[in-house]
């Protein structure tokens, strides 16, 4: 599906590594180049007119990146990855916390969503309690969450979807028990935005976080947040920056050439569609899936109901890097570690070693999965 757009994929190795990056579409390397080339490089501002280029690029990768979130363009914050933006906004947070205050993290987070709200606080003498997903299954029903919110909770920081074994939480039941006691949510969008349609709006989260070069763009990021709440909230600045809202929160000069391939790599995906993305994704993971079941000596970790296209696996007798070496050595990319899900791997009990993970996006087909199959089963 669409291989032909994808210029990395022509070294004819089977890529199941998305969930760490996507290969980049050809839409979004044309406009990097185009950019860098076109002599509209210069800083915001200027009275000139590559300066008044730059201008209107930035408000059009804006308008084009709340679309893709479902939001307020007014609301988008541009940065160099997830987790900077994150550490910039809980810090942000961390300074309206009083001690005693409770932020909500789950076992389930990349640890870019948990760690950074540690610091917080323990900045600001609040807790942090943690919601635990099922050990069986690996889903995180709202329930979970529901069970550590108290009258102290501030923030509730979620998943959107696993980035090691692909549960999707119970967000919306989730969003309302925190939104009924009080507290604000922030949602880690990263594992989920190449497979389905964000929408804050719809949603009605406070605060959403992704980054392109997971849905086939470059290595640039997103928060999405209430303008409201920008405002409300005092990050980290120099003095003779903007005091407006987003701009305050975007510190230094912007990758502007990033911005450019951000917004044409957004535009692709809307273009192609999350159904057929989705029914695309959905059978080869369903082939992959009870492919592994099949193979004895191979442990699956998670069977949980609504989850998007991403597995984790050991094989019997074998540590995960030796795993991930044999199949490079058939030129078939797969992960092996904990992948920063370091809550999830500690409960499960993979620490150090970890696992293998395999993840699948729409350039994939069957030849792929066909090929890691086999190479498991020879393992």
């Amino acid at each position: 599906m669409n291989r032909d757009r994808f210029p990395g994929l022509a070294d004819g190795w089977a890529r199941f590594d998305a969930p760490a990056g996507a290969q980049p579409v050809d839409a979004c390397i044309e406009a990097m180049a185009g950019f860098m080339s076109s002599g509209a490089v210069a800083n915001q501002g200027g009275l000139f007119e590559a300066a008044e280029r730059t201008d209107a690029l930035v408000a059009e990768a804006r308008r084009v990146a709340g679309a893709f979130v479902g939001g307020d363009p007014q609301g988008v914050v541009f940065g160099p990855s997830m987790t900077t933006l994150t550490l910039s906004f809980s810090a942000a947070v961390g300074r309206s916390l009083s001690e005693g205050d409770e932020i909500v993290c789950t076992r389930l987070d990349h640890d870019g969503d948990v760690r950074p709200w540690l610091i917080a606080a323990e900045r600001a003498g609040a807790m942090v309690r943690f919601a635990e997903p099922n050990l069986e299954t690996l889903e995180l029903p709202a329930s979970a969450v529901e069970a550590v919110l108290s009258e102290r909770t501030r923030w509730v920081a979620v998943t959107a979807a696993s980035n090691a074994v692909g549960s999707a939480p119970e967000l919306e039941r989730i969003v309302g028990a925190a939104h009924a006691v009080g507290a604000r949510v922030y949602v880690d969008a990263v594992h989920a935005a190449p497979h389905r349609k964000l929408d804050v709006s719809a949603l009605d989260c406070d605060a959403l976080v992704t980054s392109a070069y997971k849905w086939f763009g470059p290595h640039q990021s997103i928060l999405w947040a209430r303008p409201e709440l920008l405002a409300e909230l005092h990050p980290d600045k120099l003095r003779p920056s903007p005091d407006t809202v987003p701009d305050r929160w975007e510190t230094g000069t912007p990758a502007f050439e990033n911005l450019a391939g951000l917004a044409a790599a957004a535009r692709y995906i809307d273009e192609l569609g999350f159904d057929a993305i989705r029914a695309h994704e959905e059978a080869l993971f369903k082939r992959m899936l009870d492919g592994l079941a099949a193979i004895d000596g191979v442990t699956l970790y998670g069977w949980a109901r609504d989850r998007v296209p991403t597995l984790m696996f050991n094989v019997e007798g074998k540590p995960p890097a030796d795993v991930a070496k044999a199949l490079a050595a058939d030129r078939i990319a797969v992960w092996q570690g904990n992948y920063y899900a370091y809550e999830l791997s500690h409960l499960l009990g993979l620490e150090p070693a970890g696992a293998v993970r395999a993840g699948v996006v729409h350039y994939n087909d069957d030849e792929d999965v066909d090929r890691l199959l086999e190479a498991v089963s020879r393992l």
